[in-house]
């Protein structure tokens, strides 16, 4: 009796260098490693969308679209190339409107996909059915989805078998077009009883004809059970990666599952250990100076109780990291549980987990409950769909007292679709005004980018790469998260001998690097001075009120100018941190006398922004 065939998509390229380096790998450094792929015999990648699209743009000053088509030309028109894409929201941290929706499919059909894997956090599915039909719609293959995961101990209501068989059930009920089914856990924390019974029930429901796949992570350590008991109950893919971005917040290894299933009736891919080895090693060493962040590596037995996703995971310690808050991320872990419990159980994976993780880490950093992350408040509030169960009245409140919005319960995509800055129209005037051709991949890339799109178009986009210093040999110990300095650009706090130092460095081969003392007093901190500016101190002198940084960020805008007059609570600045905006308001009415921060400009907790007279 022939053993039976399990598809393996290679999460390697897409989710397992999300999973370790937060998405930020170049593409000349790992293309190599597509080769070996391919000569391994992997016919089937994932190979772009999710959080891998934006981060190119953010971070690396690459263009996704030119590098899904560099992999296509790789890997050869026969390859299955998936990309994964979050329902309404395509690959952006907001709703999108129909059009660019729409937009999404038809681009990245045109840019070597194959397969579009298709979910929605909350598990509404009134927000697939709108994106199904455009990923039809240009000839590409969907995979709809139903998130998983396990809800914290003493909690109930969602995430068990007889809610994702109600969520299948709609599925199938509404007629929306699919090829296969995933069932997605992307922080790992299902059980593998519960992986199987699910498994089962959907094999029940659709019959054996319908294609069913289960990806999860190793994240709290179960992975590989998991995956042996979707086998058992009649799945026909999994997801797996190739080391060194396998296992800990990754999939389990490919290596590792040909392991699990000796003496089992199936043939993983038709792949050879061999061959796999012989890729992994061209893998490796095309990775060999990427810092890899050791809780990458890690399993966690914490997890369950507040689950965040590997993808989200690491992502979120290397912005602490570039914060100086790190020390911090325990306690943002343990601020989970609650969140989530108070949430409404959407599923923890993008971008409901960073809503999850923003408000832990809003929580920790403000007090309980003392700010609401305007997505998390939004979440609750049904601007994103209607959650797996009802949240927390109170939260909810709450929620439309900070962000000044009504409870909704009206279709995200018709709100989306009145949204000025959701508009195709809107988006190629603003090309044109930046003197930006005003292509459909461009208009793409703004709109799911937002400024940090313009600036990538603009080629003022920062390179953020996160390299061991050359200078480090395998018996020394590298500085654990130290970016390389030729890529570094930017104004950075250091201490030395225990006083606190401003330091401003400017791009390029001869880097402009200026130093400035910080005060230890009660007065202001003298600024950072600007590349190419006056580097002129200004200190308050007591002659005023200084309006200090709530969190350590960047500055992300800054609304006033010197001279200008404020009311007290107006909003003057907003900082971004962990991917959130952060409000910065005036404590007092009174005169902007001197702003002493710039744009862009990293900013340490408690560091005086402004002065006010």
């Amino acid at each position: 009796m022939s053993k039976k065939y399990i598809d393996i998509m290679d999460t390697t390229f897409r989710d397992g260098f999300q999973s370790v380096f937060g998405g930020r790998v170049l593409m000349n450094d790992f293309f190599p490693a597509v080769e070996a792929a391919k000569e391994a015999g992997i016919t089937h990648f994932e190979f772009g969308g999710g959080a891998r699209f934006q981060s190119l743009f953010f971070y690396l000053q690459e263009n996704a679209f030119e590098m899904m088509d560099k992999f296509r030309e790789i890997v050869g028109p026969d390859a299955n190339l998936q990309t994964l894409a979050r329902g309404i929201n395509t690959v952006m941290l907001d709703t999108g409107s129909r059009e660019l929706i729409d937009l999404h499919a038809k681009m990245f059909a045109k840019h070597g996909t194959t397969t579009i894997r298709n979910f929605d956090a909350l598990n509404d599915v009134q927000n697939l059915e709108y994106s199904a039909e455009c990923i039809k719609k240009y000839g590409l293959n969907h995979e709809v989805v139903v998130t998983l995961m396990d809800l914290p101990p003493g909690c109930f209501g969602a995430h068990d078998v007889p809610f994702y068989e109600k969520t299948l059930r709609q599925i199938l009920d509404s007629g929306l077009p699919f090829d296969s089914i995933c069932f997605k856990d992307a922080s790992g924390t299902s059980s593998p009883q519960k992986i199987y019974e699910t498994i089962q029930m959907a094999r029940n429901l659709v019959g054996y004809d319908t294609h069913i796949r289960l990806h999860t992570h190793e994240t709290a350590g179960v992975s590989v059970a998991c995956y042996l008991a979707a086998l058992d109950a009649g799945a026909d893919g999994i997801d797996l990666a190739a080391s060194p971005v396998s296992g800990g917040t990754s999939q389990p290894d490919i290596l590792t599952m040909l392991h699990a299933v000796k003496g089992k009736n199936y043939d993983l891919g038709g792949l050879e250990i061999e061959k796999v080895l012989k890729y992994q090693e061209t893998l490796k060493h095309c990775l060999k100076d990427y810092f890899i962040p050791p809780e990458a590596t890690q399993v966690s037995p914490l997890i369950p109780f507040s689950p965040m996703p590997g993808g989200a995971l690491t992502a979120n310690t290397q912005m602490m990291r570039d914060n100086g808050t790190l020390d911090k991320f325990p306690e943002v872990i343990k601020a989970m549980r609650e969140v989530v419990e108070r949430g409404g159980y959407g599923t923890s994976v993008t971008p409901v987990s960073q809503f999850y993780w923003q408000q832990a880490y809003a929580n920790v950093m403000f007090g309980p409950w003392k700010q609401i992350a305007p997505g998390y408040g939004k979440m609750v509030l049904g601007y994103f769909g209607k959650t797996p169960v009802p949240a927390d009245p109170e939260i909810i409140a709450l929620a439309a007292e900070k962000l000044k919005l009504d409870p909704t319960s009206e279709n995200p995509l018709d709100i989306a679709d009145r949204d000025e800055k959701k508009k195709i129209s809107v988006w190629k005037q603003r090309l044109e005004m930046e003197g930006i051709e005003a292509s459909e991949e461009n208009i793409f890339i703004a709109a799911a980018c937002d400024e940090k799109g313009i600036a990538f178009l603009k080629g003022e986009s920062p390179l953020n790469v996160r390299k061991n210093d050359n200078v480090c040999d395998n018996d020394k110990d590298c500085k654990l998260g130290e970016k390389d300095m030729a890529n570094a650009s930017g104004n950075y706090t250091v201490i030395v001998d225990g006083q606190k130092f401003n330091v401003t460095i400017a791009e390029g081969n001869d880097a402009n690097i200026q130093v400035t003392p910080v005060s230890n007093t009660t007065s202001a901190p003298m600024a950072a001075a600007p590349v190419a500016a006056s580097t002129a101190s200004v200190s308050s002198n007591g002659n005023g009120t200084e309006v200090p940084a709530a969190v350590n960020g960047a500055v992300w805008k800054i609304l006033v100018k010197e001279g200008d007059m404020v009311e007290a609570d107006q909003q003057i600045m907003i900082l971004e941190a962990m991917k959130m905006e952060i409000d910065i308001n005036a404590p007092v009415a009174g005169k902007i006398t001197k702003i002493l921060v710039n744009n862009t400009q990293s900013v340490e907790e408690g560091q005086t922004l402004a002065i006010i007279g």
